[in-house]
């Protein structure tokens, strides 16, 4: 006689996972990273902020290095009422330190909804949050990469687009030499 359990499918579990690949341009010669698990995926409860900082007693992962704040920034998982996706937020816990977002900068304590993929910066560390889609349990996996170039200067379908900051009038200053030769119109007059 077969037992239930043996008979039943099992089922699969395929956690929600956070990448984050950091870059530093001391990278190198600092080691700012050894605290990091890198290269490992890492289970982190979900109910509990993911801090970032230099503080490894108050943060969840430590950078060793005395510019970053004690505590510099928290990942934050939720859901959205009747979704099973998990979706993670970003909140900056440095009272001096600037953390940016896409190029949107967060003031102490400020927090904003991060998309699947987003550049992070704060002090002279780039931060590339990617969020794999899985299920939302009580936890979700972190996995650490260091990148050996910074991700604002990748380029190809792994990289992100230039973060180069675009005014409200569309016009950024890569504008002009990424679009090829400007020509001009020398018929124009101009009147001050």
């Amino acid at each position: 006689m077969m037992n239930v359990s043996q008979t039943l499918e099992t089922e699969e579990y395929l956690p929600s996972c956070l990448r984050l690949q950091l870059h530093h341009p001391q990278q190198a010669s600092k080691g700012q990273f050894g605290l990091l698990p890198v290269g490992r995926r890492v289970s982190h409860p979900a109910e509990d902020a993911l801090r970032l900082g230099r503080d490894a007693q108050a943060c969840s992962y430590a950078l060793l290095d005395p510019r970053v704040s004690r505590k510099q920034l928290a990942l934050l998982a939720y859901r959205r009422p009747g979704s099973p996706d998990l979706l993670f937020s970003l909140q900056n816990l440095s009272l001096r330190g600037r953390v940016s977002v896409n190029g949107r900068v967060l003031d102490h304590l400020e927090r904003l909804d991060l998309p699947d993929k987003a550049l992070v910066r704060f002090g002279e560390y780039e931060l590339l949050v990617t969020r794999e889609p899985g299920e939302a349990r009580a936890s979700f996996e972190v996995e650490f990469e260091v990148l050996a170039v910074a991700p604002s200067r990748e380029t190809g379908s792994g990289g992100v687009p230039s973060t180069t900051p675009v005014s409200e009038t569309g016009w950024s200053p890569t504008a002009l030499t990424s679009a090829g030769p400007l020509e001009v119109d020398e018929s124009l007059v101009c009147y001050s």
